[in-house]
């Protein structure tokens, strides 16, 4: 059932997104960079949840690792934020943290299919 887990915890990092994306609008007036972590930061869980009906085990190595890519662009949205001053230490920390919690399930994934292992 780690799949659950896994797109229980990518929905709940999107809603951070949202907010996240809201918060630099309204707050500080920012609309490009706060575009591009919305893209990536949601893009994660909608691979996958299409990853889980994937309609075959190519189709669902692919969505993982998609979602193993976005992973990589919402970090590198967050470090420019933070290095920019649109957000702060802790807000980087807090929401880097969740990201590669995400990244460590989709990686151990990702390398359970490549032994063969049928995925959770």
């Amino acid at each position: 059932m780690k799949d659950r887990v896994l797109e229980d915890k990518c929905l709940a990092f999107a809603v951070r997104i949202v907010n996240l994306h809201r918060f630099l609008r309204q707050e500080s007036k920012e609309y490009v960079l706060s575009k591009q972590i919305l893209r990536s930061g949601t893009s994660i869980g909608a691979n996958v949840a299409e990853a889980i009906y994937a309609q075959s085990r190519a189709d669902f190595f692919a969505k993982i690792g998609i979602a193993k890519k976005e992973t990589a662009e919402t970090v590198y949205w967050l470090k420019l934020l933070q290095k920019t001053n649109f957000i702060d230490t802790v807000q980087f920390d807090s929401m880097n943290a969740d990201n590669q919690e995400i990244l460590k399930i989709l990686t151990a994934i990702s390398k359970s299919c490549r032994c063969g292992k049928q995925p959770s």
